[in-house]
């Protein structure tokens, strides 16, 4: 397990990190890198590609939606969004994490947006709304050190990689998770009959034993406040799988039959020690794909300097 944070700044506060995401917003709406505040070197990545600030997105967006679900960690200066974008005509989701440095500057942006019109696999019927549990406020006496928070989120990783039904976090009896704007628990009406289940009860059958591996995991955003953690990294589908055995015994033919791999940016809000909402955007990526943030040194070649 791996955390990509920038060093300590107690400096900040959830006002300026706001301010930050603001300032990248409307240079981007307006196609103007110029207009936000850069550091001297800048980590820049889109759909887990190294890109220099101006190039991808920032080329074709005409409009950003209404969604607007932001959260902050003033102590290690991270500031992330989920909201919408939108190129051409079509809206996409997006989730948006920025690196601020002690002066205020922007260091890092780690940006996944599902363009599900280039997408193999498609959500039916996206919706991006408000929920207003992501956003409450954890009284201080219930707060949970980060280092827990972050114990708690990795371990959803670990039940969903190779699911067999055993666990490794708790689920809180009304958890529900959304990927990609479509809600994938207590859904009847998702293409996927496991998704008319709960949280809990989807990982108890082992019905997600296809994916093979939780690789690369980053947890590098913790907003103690409102209980989150923002996760990035990448399941592993070998393809290999054809049938299998459900917890219960029952078989089941598996759907992943090809090598791929999903990279994903995934927020948890953890309540009492059990996970009560997921927000996942993901989109599919080649097999085993690498990702930059792993990579040291990558920022001086394709990032952005001052």
């Amino acid at each position: 397990m791996t955390a990509t944070a920038n060093a300590l700044h107690p400096a900040h506060s959830r006002e300026s990190l706001y301010a930050a995401l603001d300032g990248y917003l409307a240079a981007l709406l307006a196609r103007d890198p110029a207009r936000a505040r850069w550091a001297p070197v800048v980590r820049n990545s889109e759909n887990n590609v190294a890109l220099h600030i101006g190039d991808g997105l920032w080329g074709t967006v005409t409009g950003r939606g209404d969604y607007d679900l932001r959260f902050a960690d003033p102590l290690t200066g991270q500031v992330g969004l989920f909201t919408t974008f939108i190129e051409s005509g079509d809206e996409s989701g997006a989730a948006l994490r920025l690196g601020v440095d002690a002066t205020g500057a922007i260091s890092e942006v780690e940006l996944v947006i599902v363009r599900q019109v280039d997408e193999a696999l498609k959500f039916p019927n996206p919706r991006f709304y408000t929920k207003p549990v992501l956003e409450e406020i954890i009284p201080p006496a219930e707060r949970m050190t980060r280092e827990r928070l972050i114990c708690v989120a990795n371990g959803y990783f670990s039940t969903l990689e190779q699911n067999d039904g055993q666990f490794f976090t708790r689920f809180h009896p009304d958890c529900n998770r959304v990927e990609n704007g479509t809600q994938t628990t207590n859904n009847p009406d998702f293409i996927l009959p496991i998704a008319s289940l709960g949280c809990e009860e989807q990982f108890r059958t082992g019905w997600y034993r296809y994916d093979d591996r939780l690789r690369g995991r980053r947890f590098p955003l913790v907003d103690e406040e409102r209980g989150l953690v923002m996760a990035h990294g990448f399941i592993d589908h070998r393809g290999t799988l054809t049938d299998y055995a459900l917890a219960d015994g029952t078989r089941v033919e598996s759907h992943i039959r090809r090598p791929h791999s999903f990279y994903l940016s995934e927020l948890f809000r953890i309540e009492q020690g059990a996970i009560r909402q997921i927000e996942a955007n993901f989109i599919t990526v080649p097999y085993h794909m690498p990702s930059p943030w792993d990579a040291p040194g990558w920022a001086s070649d394709a990032g952005m300097r001052a």
